[in-house]
């Protein structure tokens, strides 16, 4: 694992922030922080308004940034173009180590009830559960997935509900694409899913996933790996996609054929305005849309395999 990381900082407005995380993830294929705003680390019940944020993307110390560097100054300053009357800062670049990063924002990373039965803690926390309480201890390191986020927040009230339908007695099949810390997978096995594959492009996030298995005694539920999902064979019930529109919209025949008959889609990781991209996205798949959920900036969706 990568102990040492270059820092990529962009001081700038608030409204601009959804935007300009979006553009740092993809450039630099790693999640992003928000300082000021929920990025998969606390309740968005804690957050004060502040007119301006620190959007932090992370790139391996050892890898040259200069192009990086460049492509983001030319970007910020589009965006300064494009909004005259907002002050943009110059993006910054430092050194910083993968343990200050992982620990920093701990102290505001506390226990948080999501849907009906939930209860997502910190390993550094200790909480007293109410009767019918699902305890998911979580320590993500790397990795995305703390409940905190609005998008991982909505595959979460999304999956319940998914899992509440489902017929008496059943003990559904399920994918979690792209699952970072490994939270949805996990919840998924305390709702009642069988058969759990949890794939990540990230080898990091994949060891912190098992770790978090090991953590909540699932390490047997839940096999986590790295197979790209075009190399899979299998089908299941419920598949989970909490990552990028665009990367959703590309991989829609890939995810269509991974359903078994009747199964349930979840997208998630979506901003508000991508909505209709991924709508049209999957639009030539042989699935029924079924309903849209949103939280803040961002929506899950729920399609059905009809065939």
């Amino acid at each position: 694992m990568t102990n040492s990381w270059l820092e990529i900082a962009c001081d700038i407005p608030e409204e601009t922030a959804d935007v300009v995380a979006e553009f740092l993830t993809n450039l630099t294929g790693s999640g992003v922080c928000v300082d000021n705003l929920s990025v998969d680390a606390f309740s968005v019940s804690e957050i004060p308004v502040s007119e301006r944020v620190i959007v932090k993307a992370y790139v391996p110390a050892e890898a040259d940034p200069t192009c990086n560097m460049g492509k983001i100054n030319s970007f910020i300053s589009e965006l300064s173009l494009r909004n005259p009357t907002l002050r943009f800062g110059t993006p910054t670049l430092s050194a910083v180590h993968s343990e200050d990063w992982s620990s920093s924002w701990k102290v505001h990373f506390k226990p948080l009830r999501v849907g009906k039965h939930l209860l997502i803690v910190p390993t550094w926390e200790e909480i007293e559960p109410l009767p019918g309480d699902l305890v998911l201890r979580i320590d993500p390191g790397m990795a995305f997935g703390t409940g905190g986020h609005e998008t991982t927040r909505l595959c979460l009230e999304m999956l319940e509900q998914v899992m509440e339908s489902a017929p008496l007695m059943s003990v559904p099949s399920l994918l979690d694409l792209g699952t970072g810390s490994g939270i949805l997978a996990m919840a998924a096995s305390m709702l009642g899913a069988g058969r759990i594959l949890a794939l990540d492009i990230d080898p990091d996030a994949v060891v912190v996933a098992r770790e978090n298995l090991q953590l909540n005694q699932l390490s047997d539920q839940i096999e986590c790996g790295i197979t790209p999902l075009e190399s899979l064979t299998e089908c299941f019930d419920i598949i989970l996609a909490n990552i990028l529109a665009e990367e959703l919209v590309r991989l829609a025949p890939h995810l269509t054929k991974r359903l078994q008959p009747g199964a349930s889609l979840i997208l998630s990781g979506i901003l508000a305005e991508k909505e209709w991209l991924v709508r049209q996205g999957f639009a030539s798949q042989p699935l029924k849309y079924i309903s849209t959920a949103c939280a803040g900036e961002w929506v899950a969706m729920l399609y059905r395999n009809e065939v």
